[in-house]
Parts: structure tokens; C-alpha cells; sequence
């Protein structure tokens, strides 16, 4: 039996310029192992520096004040292109070509549906200001592929034959069971242009030009055996970044006004092929909709969103919505009878019945539980989905916290020193939460905390970081240290091949440093969601907003001002966020205590989840220390488990001959070891200068 599993998130990679190896004939980018790639990920730029926000106000006010005609669209601004040369101006039928430069409303990004000029909002308006002399026109056209790029999508479509025009009966039969294409015809392949790889036992979707035939990528579906089943890998060619292909869009009419969008080419074929209705097939699935996009789909009055059946699928759905604008947006919800739209079909449901059960996005402030009811079923029905993402590494905080959820906004406290490397995750619930991480000067917790939100990060969960007392180079070391579980400086020969790993993960930096109004963090926040759909966000730390930010004289006042405003983000984007803040200072004897939280008791009221890294010296001896959860909206569970660190890979981990690893507590004051006083032999003082990824005992005196 093939078991059909979605591989989550699509982990490609990427193609070699050159030709094809020896392993099984397949393309560089299919090989196992590690691969080489000549393209840097994206950091996101300080909003003072080079990234000003617009508003579509302003946006409407300067094309007013230049006399340039436009029409209000669903998400973008529609105006006549002046990127169309003379020649240009007429389409196929004789028509004036116009209206045909799309404007984001909420980035002031442009294209140009007709010369495929882009930009940013700063090139629009220089484009126009320096039209007259002609300096800036065309030279802000797409860039074309590269040729190594075209020369392997060339290659590779050439030796790509249809499914049925394959010589052995037998092994066109075992591509369409391996791909669950036994329901679909030949005609629908052929009409959407799918091929087969033979050397590769991979599907070949092409992505088309949008005025011509000309190849501009490709999508290589794979099926490799595991177990009993067949695991399926995406492979484009060029770099996911980089591929923006809508399947389906060549097929689509001027004239069609609904659309329904998946998160894979095959359930597009199922739809069409059912229902006879637009498809096209998101290029990233449900981790991202890339803005890029929202021009192709402005023509639409009614987009239905069936993007999977899970709970994942649905809250993409919900978060695509409010890109595409809710108004127009329907969402089909998972269910039984409700799969994704291939396997309804290879299991003889009506899928037409199931697209008019498609649920308006958009609804007013006030519902009642029958609009509700078959949510709260949903969440019922998918326990472990609501609870979240779950850690890798860290099992019993599994067991504690269930999870990590949309939505939340995280407070992770402790002292200066020992709060560096702060990181939250974030799970799939829409319930907002604030999580609270406390511990003392030098106890490792800027360590713990990266390595927290890398365990996530390398599960798909899209990751933003605000360091604004580290340096990005120094926090990124760490944080590569960490995923390689080992030093690379001992290794240089592996460093490329880890880099490549890690530069795959969806994890972006602010660019800030040092003081900052919180203004400006929100707006790099807001664009990241946007633009790259970020859903957990990492502030170190809050005290570096407090000193730029002219609220009030009051400290405490600020502060509250600040927690607020995260508050109000991570609700209003289910977005989780995870907000570093200092302790008050506490005795050396004293552990601490969601109380210690630096500031009025409003950032713990507003915690969801507390955590408190303790440190354990003072009875222990160094390098123990134990992770308390003493807060838990959630489900109410609170304890807590050791932790041990690991100086070479800068990890923590279990102690693997701990005999009481989780101990469930009932509040603050019941921890599981009791502490003696600062003055009693085992007491060691604390050494406040432990640094990011220093083992925070090494500067501790040996008590025994």
C-alpha cells in the first residue's frame, strides 16, 4: 500500500551548475548528500536605514500628486505601466494595453504584468521622477534565469516524457500508483504539460513564462520507498526563493473570476479535472505565499483556499486570507469528508459538494457558537495539532507545555549577561500566550534559548531575530555551532557543508543594534510577516526599547507600553513572539520566581507560559541547572526537569542518569530541591561575566 505523506517543510536541494552524475542518472540538485549553491538568504533590512514603510495612503497621495491614474484592487493598486515600450502598447487583439502595473498596498512593491518589470515602492518612485530623461527606464526589468539554471531546466524537461507515452506499460502503471494517479486521465496531464523522469522516478511540473512558452523553471516531485510507504521530496530548479511559479496560471482565461488555490500540483490536477473549475498550486505549499504572487491573482472576485488535512493546512489557509484580502477568500476545513482534493478523489467523493461547503474567511466582530461549532470540533479532533509544535530536544518540555502555538507572545527573563541568545517557538494555536523564561546573571540561558528556537526553526517554523545586544555574526556562530552539535572550528573542512544546512533553515535577522523605538521593531516585525511569513519572532531584549522610547518619564510606565504593544501584535498576526526582559535583582541564595520579572506584574499577567532557567550551582555544584515551568495557560501543567550543558556542541540535554527527570510542582515556592543559605558550605558566588556560548560554569571554583 502507498501512503501518501507530505514531507514538512519541502527540504530541497538545490541544483550544481553542470550536467548529470553517474548515481542513478539523476540531476546535481537530486543526489544525496550535501549541496553547493551561489545565492545568500535574504536579511531583512533596518527600517531607518533602507526599508521605509508606505502606506497606502500615501501611496494613493503620490500618484495623485503625479497625475497617474489607478484603481483600488483587492490587495495591490492597479495604474497604467510606463515600463511599456512603443511597441508594447498594443496587445494581441488591438486592445491599449492598460492598468497593467500592479502596486502592493502594503509594501508599495510593483510589477509589470507586460514587460515583468519589479521593484520596490523608493525604484517606483524614481522610475517616475526620472522618466523624462529616460535614466531609469527598463532597467529595473526581472532578472532572467541564470544559464546554468536554463541550461538544467532544459535538460532535464528534454528527457522528460508524458506518463503515457512511456515504453513499459507495467512502469507507467507504477508512476501513477506510486503518485496516486491512478484517477486522473492522460488528457488532464497532458493539458497541464506534467512529465515523468524516468532516471529519477520523479514528476517534472513546468513553470511557464507569462507570455510565452518559454521555460523559466522546474518542480521535481520524488518518490523514495521508507518502510511500507513512499516519502515524497520537491526539488526546484531554481532555488525556492526563487520560484514563484502559480501552476496552472497558463490556463487561465482573463475572463475567470474564481480560482481554487492548493499547496500541491497534483491536487490541482484532482480539482480541475473534477469540477472543471481555475486551479493553481501554490509553489511553497502551505509555508509561504510569497507577495510576489498577489498580482496573478488579482482578477479573481472568489478564491477558495483547500490547501491540505491538517490543522496546519487550515491555520495557512486562514493566514493566506488575510494576504489575498478575507473578503474574497473561502477555506475548505479538514475533516474525514473532507481530505485533500487528490485523495477525495481516488476516493470517489463529490468534490464539487465539497467546495460549496467552503467557509467564508471573513465574518463580522460578533459570531455565534454555530459559526464556531465546527472549530472547537476541529480542535477537539486534533489534540496534538492545537497543542503545537513540539520540541526535538527537549522531550519533557513537551510534556509540560504540550507544545508551542501561534499566537503567543513569550517574556523570556533573566540578567544581562544571561539572557544573550533568548528564544521562543511557537505552535499552530490561534490563542495568544506570553511565556516567561527567568534566571540568573551568567546561567546559560542566552545558549538555551537560541538552541530553543532552533529545534523549531529546523521544524518549519519560520523565525525572525531581534538581537540587539549580540551581533547577528556572533549569534548566528552559536547558533550553527548548535545545529552542527559540535565545533566547527575544530572541522573547517565541514564548514560549507553545515552552512549549506543551515542557510536551507527559514530563519531571517533584524539588522538592528544597540536602542530602538518600538515603532520601528513592529514594523520590521509586520513585514516580515508579510513578506516572508514569519511566525515566531525572537526580541533580545526589551530593556534596549525602553531607553529610545519618549512614553513617559516612568520606567515601569514604558515598559507596560512595550509588553502591550508585542501583545497586541502576536494576537493580531498569530504570530508568536518571544520577548527577552531582565530580572529584578534577587539574593545569590534566592531562586527565582515569576515574581523577579523586571517591571509592574503586567508582563507576567499577560504570560500564557512562565519559564524559569534556575541555577543549581548553589547546590549542586557547577553546571546543573533545571528548567521551571511555573506558568501554564495552556492546560495548567507546571514543573520541572534538569538540564545539562554540553561545552562542545554549546547544547543542553538531559542528564542521562537523572532518576526524577520531570517533577510536577503545584506554584512558585514548591521546586523540587531544597536550597541552603549563601553562607553554607556548596554556596559558590556568581561570576557575572559569562559570555554567549561559554560554558556558564568554567569561571565557577571546583567545591569539591
Amino acid at each position: 500500500m502507498w501512503v501518501l505523506r507530505r514531507v514538512y517543510p519541502i527540504r530541497v536541494l538545490l541544483p550544481m551548475p553542470g550536467g548529470w552524475l553517474g548515481q542513478r542518472d539523476l540531476p546535481r540538485s537530486s543526489v544525496p548528500g550535501f549541496s553547493r549553491r551561489w545565492y545568500k538568504k535574504e536579511t531583512l533590512p533596518a527600517l531607518e536605514v533602507s526599508l521605509l514603510p508606505v502606506t497606502t495612503t500615501e501611496i494613493r497621495q503620490y500618484l495623485r500628486a503625479r497625475g497617474i491614474p489607478f484603481q483600488d484592487g483587492h490587495s495591490c493598486l492597479r495604474a497604467p505601466s510606463h515600463f511599456v515600450g512603443s511597441s508594447q502598447v498594443k496587445d494581441q487583439t488591438g486592445a491599449a494595453t492598460s492598468f497593467s502595473l500592479f502596486i502592493d498596498k502594503t509594501t508599495g512593491r510593483f510589477l509589470c504584468m507586460t514587460s515583468l518589470a519589479e521593484g520596490s515602492w523608493e525604484d517606483f518612485q524614481a522610475s517616475v521622477e526620472g522618466r523624462e530623461d529616460g535614466t531609469r527606464e527598463g532597467v529595473l526589468l526581472s532578472e532572467a534565469p541564470k544559464a546554468e539554471d536554463s541550461e538544467e531546466v532544459r535538460r532535464i524537461w528534454d528527457r522528460a516524457v508524458p506518463i503515457c507515452e512511456l515504453p513499459d506499460p507495467e512502469e507507467a502503471q507504477l508512476a501513477q500508483v506510486m503518485f496516486g494517479l491512478s484517477k486522473v486521465t492522460d488528457d488532464t496531464l497532458k493539458r497541464f504539460n506534467v512529465r515523468y523522469l524516468r532516471p529519477a522516478r520523479s514528476l517534472v511540473f513546468p513553470w511557464f513564462s507569462p507570455h510565452s512558452l518559454g521555460l523559466r523553471g522546474l518542480k521535481l516531485l520524488g518518490a523514495e520507498d521508507e518502510g511500507n510507504g513512499v516519502r515524497y521530496v520537491e526539488t526546484t530548479i531554481p532555488y525556492p526563493g526563487a520560484y514563484h511559479n502559480l501552476f496552472g496560471l497558463p490556463l487561465i482565461n482573463r475572463r475567470d473570476v474564481e480560482v481554487i488555490l492548493t499547496s500541491r500540483e497534483l491536487d490541482s490536477l484532482a480539482l480541475n479535472q473534477s469540477t472543471g473549475l481555475p486551479t493553481l498550486a501554490l509553489p511553497r505549499g502551505t509555508v509561504c505565499l510569497p507577495p510576489a504572487l498577489l498580482p496573478y491573482l488579482e482578477q479573481f472576485r472568489r478564491i477558495i483556499l483547500w490547501l491540505g488535512d491538517d490543522l496546519r493546512s487550515w491555520e495557512a489557509a486562514k493566514l493566506f486570507a488575510r494576504k489575498l484580502n478575507p473578503k474574497r477568500c473561502y477555506l475548505v476545513r479538514p475533516g474525514d469528508q473532507q481530505p485533500r482534493p487528490l485523495e477525495a478523489l481516488n476516493r470517489g467523493l463529490n468534490l464539487s459538494r465539497i467546495l460549496r461547503t467552503a467557509l467564508p474567511a471573513w465574518h463580522k466582530s460578533i459570531v455565534s457558537f454555530r459559526q464556531l461549532r465546527e472549530e472547537v470540533l476541529g480542535e477537539l479532533s486534533n489534540v496534538e495539532q492545537v497543542a503545537g509544535v513540539r520540541w526535538n530536544r527537549f522531550p519533557d518540555l513537551n510534556r509540560l507545555l504540550k507544545g508551542h502555538r501561534k499566537g503567543e507572545l513569550t517574556v523570556f527573563t533573566g540578567d544581562p549577561l544571561g539572557i544573550h541568545c533568548l528564544g521562543a517557538g511557537l505552535s499552530s494555536s490561534p490563542l495568544a500566550v506570553f511565556v516567561s523564561l527567568a534566571g540568573p546573571t551568567g546561567s546559560g540561558k542566552t545558549t538555551f534559548i537560541s538552541e530553543y528556537a532552533l529545534d523549531l526553526c529546523t521544524q518549519g517554523v519560520n523565525t525572525l531575530w531581534g538581537s540587539f545586544e549580540i551581533s547577528n555574526v556572533r549569534l548566528a556562530r552559536v547558533m550553527l555551532t548548535q545545529f552542527a552539535v559540535g565545533r566547527l572550528e575544530e572541522q573547517l573542512d565541514k564548514y560549507e557543508e553545515w552552512a549549506d544546512r543551515f542557510e536551507d533553515l527559514p530563519l531571517y535577522f533584524m539588522t538592528f543594534h544597540g536602542q530602538q523605538s518600538i515603532k520601528s521593531v513592529i514594523d520590521t516585525m509586520q513585514h516580515a510577516v508579510y513578506v516572508y511569513d514569519v511566525c515566531h519572532v525572537v526580541i533580545d531584549n526589551l530593556q534596549f526599547m525602553m531607553g529610545h522610547e519618549q512614553l513617559s518619564s516612568d520606567r515601569i510606565a514604558a515598559q507596560d507600553y512595550i509588553v502591550g504593544a508585542f501583545r497586541k501584535f502576536a494576537t493580531d498576526n498569530s504570530c508568536h513572539v518571544t520577548l527577552v526582559i531582565h530580572p529584578r535583582k534577587e539574593d545569590d541564595d534566592k531562586e527565582l520566581q515569576t515574581a523577579s520579572i523586571f517591571g509592574s506584574a503586567k508582563a507576567s499577567q499577560e504570560a500564557d507560559n512562565v519559564l524559569i532557567l534556575q541555577d543549581r550551582k548553589l547546590v549542586t555544584g557547577p553546571g546543573k541547572r533545571y528548567l521551571q515551568v511555573s506558568k501554564n495557560r495552556f492546560d495548567g501543567d507546571v514543573g520541572v526537569f534538569p538540564l545539562e550543558f554540553n561545552k562542545s556542541s554549546l547544547t543542553f540535554s538531559i542528564p542521562p542518569k537523572s532518576k526524577a527527570r520531570l517533577k510536577k510542582i503545584k506554584d512558585d515556592n514548591g521546586l523540587a530541591a531544597k536550597k541552603p543559605s549563601s553562607g553554607k558550605k556548596g554556596s559558590v558566588p556568581q561570576n557575572t561575566d559569562t559570555c554567549l556560548g561559554q560554558d556558564p560554569s568554567v569561571n565557577q571554583p571546583d567545591t569539591s
